[in-house]
């Protein structure tokens, strides 16, 4: 057997291990519970855009690792099928075109272009679409330089929330002492947001969305809540000196708790709501000068 024999059947052995080992990866990390959320950074079930916007961005992935495997595969294919082979001398003969495999190559992304624009504008008109009049709940929610006020509109009260005091040692317990949005378990939610300053951006990394908050303009985010639990927010959009301190949080609770919180903001005097005679335009000061 010659040399050059003997480095392409270990090239190939190569290549079928290489294979085997890609998709046993693929294999073993797609039944991992961080693979059936597409590695999100929340579980099924948080809210009802939650669940869409996960099976967006899974089936979108799924779509595109197929068309990378059949690529892969077609690329494989032609470095195999139509290598150099012993005793050859120059290149193999040329094709100048193909006519249906061009039409394929060309009728084939626009399907997927518009499959893939035709499931994203079903996600975000579901997502968007105005359900004010269908909310349980009606939040009008101020972010602050650098913190958050909620006025429960429903209920006439209010929570005023201040900055979060993070040190350097990262010593536990901030995150009692950070502004918390309460919502009851299982009811539609109008989240009504503005800012009180600058640009901000109200993110629950497990509702999966964020919308930001513009000086003179009110945004809604409307979701389901339905499952009880503590979830992390941040602002998402660089506002100044302590934009990392802006943090917040959002407790999903059953309709007995929600109800024994709003009790409790009316027993402190947090009665009635917030509104824009606390708003200021950090810009004045310097236009005046």
């Amino acid at each position: 057997m010659s040399s050059q024999h003997r480095t392409s059947s270990r090239k190939l052995k190569g290549l079928k291990i290489s294979s085997v080992t890609l998709a046993s990866a693929l294999f073993l990390t797609g039944c991992s519970d961080q693979a059936k959320v597409g590695w999100l950074p929340t579980h099924r079930g948080v809210t009802d855009n939650a669940d869409l916007i996960m099976d967006l961005w899974i089936g979108s992935w799924v779509a595109a690792l197929v068309v990378g495997l059949i690529t892969w595969g077609l690329m494989l294919w032609c470095f195999i099928a139509y290598r150099r082979r012993k005793n050859e001398i120059g290149y193999p003969r040329q094709l100048a075109y193909h006519a249906p495999l061009e039409i394929f190559y060309t009728i084939a992304p626009i399907i997927l272009i518009v499959s893939l624009f035709s499931f994203s504008d079903t996600a975000e008109r579901a997502i968007t679409a105005p359900k004010a009049d269908q909310a349980d709940v009606t939040v009008e929610v101020y972010g602050k330089q650098w913190a958050w006020d909620f006025n429960y509109l429903d209920e006439n009260v209010y929570s005023s929330g201040v900055q979060a005091r993070l040190d350097k040692q990262g010593d536990e317990g901030v995150e009692e002492t950070l502004p918390t949005l309460y919502l009851p378990v299982n009811s539609t939610v109008d989240l009504q947001l503005k800012t009180r300053d600058v640009i901000h951006s109200f993110w629950v990394p497990a509702f999966l969305e964020k919308r930001d908050t513009i000086p003179g303009q009110t945004n809604h985010m409307y979701f389901t809540t339905h499952e009880e639990g503590f979830y992390a927010g941040k602002c998402a959009e660089l506002c100044g000196e302590y934009h990392s301190e802006m943090l917040f949080n959002v407790a999903v609770v059953s309709q007995e708790e929600y109800d024994q919180q709003m009790k409790a903001l009316a027993d402190e005097g947090n009665t009635g709501r917030l509104g824009e005679e606390f708003n200021r335009n950090p810009n004045l000061n310097v236009m005046d000068k």
